[in-house]
């Protein structure tokens, strides 16, 4: 069974344009940054996000904006930060079986189910980073989740490629068919986690 890793820094979420450390200052206003947009997006939603409008609100230059996130997507990371690293502490250092101390496809099946929770939880915000282009949306968490699977499904299907393998469980667990799949399906986010759970089985089961 596997313990708890720590994996590079460049596989953690990263806070686009986050130096460390900061000065006061500079914190300052990252957090009133991430205030204005965190309450723009309950007031109109993640798809009016603006830059521009973040800097009025913020009563902050546009240049600092941008210099401090890059652009939206990199805002976006920084609006997910802080539940970003609790799931991430919970699957790689946190009790079993979604974390260390169960076999490698019970924990397999644990973070699937664990993944669609993490999306439901802020899934405006997933919505608009898979808008971003492909080098932009599989970077930050996804790296992260595809790093985590292709370690315990080495484990259990070592005759396949587990890379491919964790990003075929990763596909269809991404923001937009979730959120199909709720709004026009009908699914119960039970249903969808059930669904992840059979798939995981299917492909971590030893076969005859």
């Amino acid at each position: 069974m596997q313990r708890g890793y720590a994996l590079p820094v460049s596989h953690q979420l990263p806070i686009v344009g986050q130096p460390q450390p900061e000065r006061a200052d500079a914190a300052r206003n990252r957090q009133k940054i991430i205030q204005v947009a965190a309450r723009m997006i309950e007031l109109k939603g993640a798809d009016q996000l603006s830059l521009d409008e973040v800097a009025r609100e913020a009563c902050v230059g546009v240049g600092t904006v941008y210099r401090r996130f890059g652009d939206r997507t990199g805002l976006v990371f920084a609006l997910i930060d802080e539940r970003e690293r609790v799931f991430q502490e919970a699957f790689m250092n946190g009790p079993p079986p979604l974390g260390p101390g169960a076999g490698a496809a019970e924990r397999v099946a644990a973070f699937l189910t664990a993944l669609v929770d993490r999306v439901v939880d802020q899934q405006d915000l997933m919505l608009l980073l898979e808008l971003g282009s492909p080098k932009v949306r599989f970077r930050g968490p996804y790296r992260l989740y595809h790093t985590h699977l292709t370690r315990l499904l080495a484990e259990v299907r070592p005759a396949v490629d587990p890379r491919f393998l964790a990003d075929a469980l990763l596909a269809p667990l991404n923001a937009h068919l979730i959120s199909y799949q709720r709004d026009e399906r009908g699914l119960t986010v039970e249903a969808i986690k059930a669904g992840a759970r059979t798939l995981a089985q299917a492909l971590t089961q030893p076969r005859a």
